[in-house]
This record gives structure tokens, sequence and C-alpha cells, in this order.
């Protein structure tokens, strides 16, 4: 969801302003030459250049391109998951710490996600500001848990890795920002779950699924929705997944299917492999590694596929399931990736950690071509429901939540 909340805000007459790490629209070539400088950034390169937020007057947008390559190269050097969430607590302070001092003009209330807001909320709150936060994924103990349950079931396929202090910090830190938020936005059911679990305020959470821009060069589409069938071919079924390569995203799941479909399918995932080098080549042998896509690219991605794969075990609700819709594709998917599809109907809803089940689905969409053409049009139906516009106005119908909140 490109930017997705600062252009409806902007869209409603309602964006006082925009802060961001750093976009491609003012500071760039320094940018450009700093990254350059880092060697080995062109991938890098590719996919800031697509950091435009269409839409949103440069006048309003304020971003610190130093801090953005700081935060880049920092993340970098990162070698372990705790170096790394190291990393996002200094970048969550030292960004609202930034904003703190700019201020926040005549705005009457502030928006936040999860992790980079907490100082901006204490500030907002002692000014009497409404406070919404944004939860984008399961809550950091959630995420913890089934990783690490993921991480004892297949040794050897990412670094070896125990919480601590940091992210002891930073799951804090979510707590904290609930605790400062009238109003936490939820991009699905799994997630306002997990912050009931982790013993959150439900109450003050609102589920708003997300929408994204349509890939108009595979759905056929229009800046309304899609209004074709995409076309489909004979031959193996081609399966296609989006995201990081990992644990969290059911890497060794996807690896199972592919073996047992072997000669009826082909795999192909886009997303940079966070794997230890033995499991990305053994992956590697059935499914086709692209590593990290800049954004521009994916809708040549989206369309060489017949279906989209995601068993997720643990997200807030994946993106890639949304722009699969609007590409036509069945999605098969977990409740723990937190997607709008409807078990039988664009797509099917499988068991975490069950690659029988992935491959049962496969085999019986390869097997009925008819029933995937189905699902195909179902999945194009869907994604009428799902686009940024609507998701900006299932958005701005929650907002007001905030304000009861604050009056009791």
């Amino acid at each position: 969801m490109h930017y997705g909340v600062p252009r409806i805000l902007q869209a409603a007459g309602r964006l006082e302003r925009f802060y961001t790490d750093l976009v491609a629209v003012r500071g760039w070539p320094a940018l450009l030459e700093a990254l350059g400088k880092a060697g080995g950034a062109n991938g890098a390169l590719a996919r800031m250049n697509a950091r435009v937020p269409e839409g949103i007057p440069p006048h309003k947008i304020t971003h610190w391109p130093a801090f953005g390559v700081e935060y880049y190269l920092r993340q970098r050097r990162a070698n372990t998951p705790e170096e790394t969430t190291a990393v996002h607590l200094w970048a969550g302070e030292e960004f609202c710490s930034r904003i703190v001092r700019r201020g926040v003009g005549q705005a009457i209330a502030v928006y936040t996600f999860n992790s980079a807001g907490l100082e901006l909320l204490e500030h907002a709150q002692e000014r009497g500001l409404l406070r919404v936060m944004e939860q984008t994924i399961a809550p950091c103990p959630v995420e913890d848990r089934l990783v690490a349950e993921e991480r004892a079931a297949w040794p050897n396929w990412e670094v070896a890795y125990q919480a601590g202090p940091c992210r002891a910090a930073f799951a804090a830190r979510e707590r904290a920002e609930w605790e400062h938020a009238n109003l936490i936005v939820c991009g699905s059911e799994f997630v306002r779950r997990g912050i009931a679990e982790c013993g959150g305020p439900a109450a003050q959470c609102a589920v708003v699924p997300y929408g994204v821009d349509l890939p108009l060069a595979c759905a056929g589409g229009s800046a309304s929705g899609p209004t074709q069938q995409r076309p489909r071919q004979g031959g193996k079924l081609r399966v296609l997944m989006v995201g990081g390569v990992g644990l969290r995203k059911g890497a060794p799941y996807v690896l199972e299917a592919a073996r047992a479909t072997q000669g009826l399918a082909e795999f192909r995932w886009c997303g940079g492999v966070s794997l230890l080098p033995q499991a990305a080549a053994k992956l590697q042998e059935h499914v086709k590694l692209m590593g990290a896509v800049p954004r521009p690219q994916m809708a040549e991605h989206y369309a060489w596929a017949d279906v989209f794969l995601l068993p997720s075990i643990c997200e807030g609700s994946a993106t890639g399931c949304y722009e699969a819709l609007a590409a036509g594709l069945p999605v098969i998917t977990t409740e723990n990736a937190g997607s709008v599809v409807r078990d039988g109907i664009e797509g099917f809803i499988v068991p975490i950690r069950n690659a029988s089940a992935i491959v049962e689905r496969l085999e019986s969409l390869q097997r009925h071509r008819e029933v995937l053409e189905s699902m195909s049009r179902a999945a194009l139906e869907r994604a009428r429901e799902f686009t940024v516009e609507r998701y900006g106005e299932r958005l701005l119908a929650a907002l007001p939540m905030a304000r009861e909140v604050a009056a009791r």
C-alpha cells in the first residue's frame, strides 16, 4: 500500500503534514551520491527511486535523506535479528525526536505506525491531540513465539537466534504506544486478536482491511477497478510468492509443496532472501528466487502467474494478497496472513504449517482449470472492494472512534 494513509488524508483534505524518512522528491541527488559511496546499492537505489508519494503536495512532505541513508546503512550492517531490532529502535526514537522538534503545526490529531511513534504520541497527548496508531503486524511477542517455533522445527534454515533485550524493548515500546493511542488500527482480525493476547486494549482496536493500487498491466483494469478476466494458458501451473524469503513467510512449506508438485507446477518467489546459504540452495532447486524486486517491475511477475501462494506464519494483512486479487490470481494463504480471501471463492485458506493442504489445492486447480478460471473472476470482483479508494472510505469511517474513546 504505497503511501496509502497520507494519500487518503490528503484527498480528504485532512493532511497537515506527512513526515517520513526519505522520499524520491527532494534531496535526491545527494542521497544517490551517499548510497553510491556505500557500494553494492543498485537494488536499493531502484527500490528507493520508487518512493514517490503521488498525490501529496511536496510542500506538505518533510523528510530527512541523511537520516534515511543512515537507517539503510545501519540495517545493512546488522548481522543478527537482535542487531536489526536495535536499529529499528534507534530509528523510531530518532524519527519521533525530529518530528517533535519540527512540530505538528495546526494538526488536531497524529497518525503513527507501530514502533515508530511512541514519543510523538506522548507529545500529542501532552498537547491534547487525538492519537491514532496502526499496528501493521501481529504484536512482537506473538511474532517472536511463532517464529521461534519455526526455528525449532527447521534448524539451520535461518541464523540461530534467541530474543534478547532489544526484542523485549521493542515489545515494551509497542505496548506503550497502545497505552497512548485513542485508536489502534489493525489490518486484520488476526492482528486484533494478537493485541488482545498480549493484554492490549482490544476494545480500542478497529479492524480496517487495506487496499492497493491496481496493477493495471496485468489486471486489465481501470482507475476504478479491474474490468476483465486475465488470460490463462495451459501447461504447468505457475505459482508466485511475494515477500521476504524466510521462515515467517513459510519457506519450508513452499519447498515441500514445490517438491511434491514437481512436473505439475513451477514456482517463482520475489523477495529478499534471509535464509542461510544451504537452506537457500535447497529451496532454489525447486523455486526460482528472484531476489528483491522494485515495485514498478512487480506487474510482470503477477502477469506471469496462475496462482498466488503465501503460507505465512505471521503477518498483519499481507499486501501481496491484495495485489494478487487485483491481478486476477486465486490466492492460497493462511488465516495468519490476515487476508480478505474467502475460502473456496477467491482461493483457499489452509492451516499454517501444512504443506499437504497446499499441494492438494494446487493439484485441484491444475486438474480443474474451470475452477481456477472461476476463482480468477471472483478475485477480480473481490479486488473492487479493496482499492486504495475503498480503503480510504473504511479508514475515514473508523477514525471518529478515536474521538469517542477520548471522550470516555
